[in-house]
């Protein structure tokens, strides 16, 4: 959840992997702000590009 809201943050990438705009998605949820939501994608990257999570990957593929 984002902090301070019952939006789950997987309604976030959800929306993204729809195709619509982070713009789109804070009007549709308008108790998360811009600030978390980057925030969030800016973990994801992190996580993404971490080098035990590609090990990772490749080990799942």
């Amino acid at each position: 959840m984002f902090t301070g809201t019952r939006v789950p943050l997987e309604s976030l990438f959800l929306h993204l992997e729809n195709g619509v705009s982070l713009d789109e998605f804070l009007t549709d949820f308008p108790s998360v702000s811009r600030k978390q939501a980057v925030g969030v994608l800016g973990l994801a990257e992190k996580i993404i590009t971490a080098k035990n999570f590609q090990a990772l990957y490749a080990t799942a593929a």
